[in-house]
């Protein structure tokens, strides 16, 4: 009895800190992404080191990341329409069994010793279409998983499994490249699929209302830019998000480079930078699961978009392994606390009727901007070298914190009546911040 009553106890404890795995959707859905996330991340180290190993290009590593993420750019928005009006559960399982017959694809090729630097990249674009249908319907299921009140938490959660998939993901790739070769990593992604492709399938959903919409998916597009981009608050977090991604995300694909030429490693030294990567980004949404309400985040979107800046900087600078984990811990950290929070702000101020297509937005600005930098990072980093290169982004991403910054009372102020309307904030405590004022 008193064994119950103790399992009882810490369910409950459990359930107060994160409340988000009180529903079973989400324990599912937190169960399968993070097994399959850990296969994700083993295929994209895998596949940079075996396009850096058979081209000892940086250019032609900008060009997979390019190719692999501007279908994003380019079709986002139309995921987004698509998110605002279909089965967003039917689309999920649908994405992720084509991702996971992509990455068979990829295993089959490298096993049976094909594989050319053309199939790789050909592969990266269909990945890349397929992620530009997945990610805006998977950002906008979140709400039919967990309560809106408890959105904030399963959104950390999820960052948090992201984090820890990227912490595992390439220390194991690290390991499998060294022993068995890049195709063990892709066969295991492929394999990974399964289980979260089954947890989709044993949710239990209660069907949404779906809002009379214009039949029009060009007019859908037009409103929900229209709304995301009119109203400043959503603009301006959506626009700071651009420019980190767009200047200061290249870093990973860089990574090679640091591990091979700046820092004189291999792929174990490859699998640790991007390890102490994913151990920063966890920390960052850890601190953020425990937070018990998105008051104050806009605040830590300036702070962490300044320490991703600074931490760039730094680790451009350096030539020493163990301070360069250090450094891009410290940046992760600054970069998923920023990630992490945009997400949380925007899909707490956003109308329901426009969720898909401001998420598709956020999906846009996050990876759709990164293919560019990509393709600049790797044609910068083959004229002035990748140390400069991330400079140059860090620069940038701290002088954009700070013209976020400047702007803050001012979205503040824009956003209070919908946390007022949510119940985040008091009626009298709203009237109370603008008295004082």
């Amino acid at each position: 009895m008193k064994s119950s009553e103790t399992h009882s106890e810490n369910s409950m404890d459990l359930g107060l800190a994160l409340p988000a795995l009180r529903y079973r959707n989400y324990r599912l859905f937190f169960g399968g992404q993070g097994i399959s996330l850990i296969g994700t991340w083993m295929q994209r180290i895998a596949m940079w080191w075996l396009v850096y190993r058979l081209s000892h290009s940086p250019f032609l590593l900008g060009v997979v990341g390019f190719t692999g993420q501007i279908p994003i750019f380019l079709l986002t928005p139309f995921a987004g329409v698509l998110a605002d009006r279909m089965n967003r559960r039917r689309v999920l399982v649908v994405t992720q069994s084509l991702a996971m017959i992509q990455a068979f694809i990829l295993a089959l090729l490298v096993l049976a010793g094909a594989i050319a630097v053309w199939h790789i990249i050909f592969l990266s674009i269909l990945l890349g279409v397929i992620d530009a249908f997945d990610m805006p319907v998977r950002q906008s299921f979140m709400v039919e998983i967990v309560q809106t009140r408890d959105l904030g938490n399963a959104i950390a959660l999820n960052s948090s499994i992201v984090n820890s998939a990227q912490l595992l993901g390439p220390s194991i790739a690290g390991i499998l490249i060294a022993s068995m070769g890049e195709g063990m990593c892709f066969l295991l992604n492929g394999i990974s699929y399964f289980f979260v492709i089954a947890s989709l399938l044993a949710m239990k959903i209660t069907s949404r209302k779906m809002e009379t919409q214009n039949p029009h998916v060009l007019q859908g597009i037009k409103e929900g830019f229209s709304y995301a981009f009119g109203f400043t608050p959503i603009r301006s977090v959506l626009l700071l998000l651009a420019l980190v991604s767009l200047i200061g995300m290249p870093y990973r694909v860089l990574m090679p480079i640091f591990a091979s030429d700046v820092l004189h490693g291999g792929p174990h030294t490859f699998g640790f930078l991007m390890g102490s990567s994913g151990l920063g980004a966890l920390g960052g949404s850890i601190y953020l699961a425990s937070r018990k309400s998105v008051l104050g985040l806009e605040k830590w979107i300036a702070l962490a978009a300044s320490v991703f800046g600074i931490g760039l900087i730094a680790f451009s600078l350096s030539r020493v392994f163990w301070i360069s984990l250090f450094l891009i811990l410290l940046t992760s950290f600054g970069m998923m606390v920023q990630f992490a929070s945009t997400n949380t702000v925007l899909q707490t101020i956003v109308d329901e009727d426009k969720r898909g297509r401001v998420m598709s937005f956020y999906a846009m600005a996050l990876r759709g901007m990164a293919p560019f930098g990509s393709l600049l990072a790797g044609g910068l980093a083959g004229k002035i070298g990748a140390p400069n290169t991330l400079m140059i982004g860090g620069i940038s991403c701290f002088l954009g914190a700070l013209m976020f910054a400047r702007k803050l009372p001012q979205w503040r102020e824009m956003v209070r009546p919908i946390y007022v309307r949510m119940g985040i904030v008091s009626e009298a405590a709203s009237r109370m911040q603008r008295t004082t004022k």
